[in-house]
């Protein structure tokens, strides 16, 4: 299987930890973070991984990347004062939408 850097998993890991509060969802994506760096980090951003297996990387970085899984790994591990997540709904892009009353 491959990798291209979706945000899915740690999107879901996010929602996880904020409505359980379990901190080993903090951990789970520490890890995911460690490894993210790790295995598809290169010299100008970051790469697609072709193999999970073998981390053979591809050299491709959807704008997903910045605008989705590197906001909900922040969100992850900000304060809970960074975002008023009880305010806020989040659409398919990973933008916060102010919710109506």
């Amino acid at each position: 299987g491959s990798y291209h850097l979706r945000p899915e998993i740690i999107e879901s890991t996010y929602y996880l930890y904020r409505y359980t509060g379990h901190p080993e969802y903090r951990r789970m994506g520490e890890k995911m973070f460690d490894d993210f760096v790790k295995y598809c980090r290169v010299e100008t951003g970051y790469a697609a991984l072709g193999d999970v297996i073998s981390k053979g990387q591809v050299d491709e970085m959807q704008s997903f990347v910045l605008a989705e899984t590197f906001k909900y790994f922040y969100l992850l591990f900000a304060p809970p004062e960074a975002l008023q997540f009880d305010k806020v709904i989040f659409n398919t892009e990973a933008h916060p939408l102010k919710r109506m009353r």
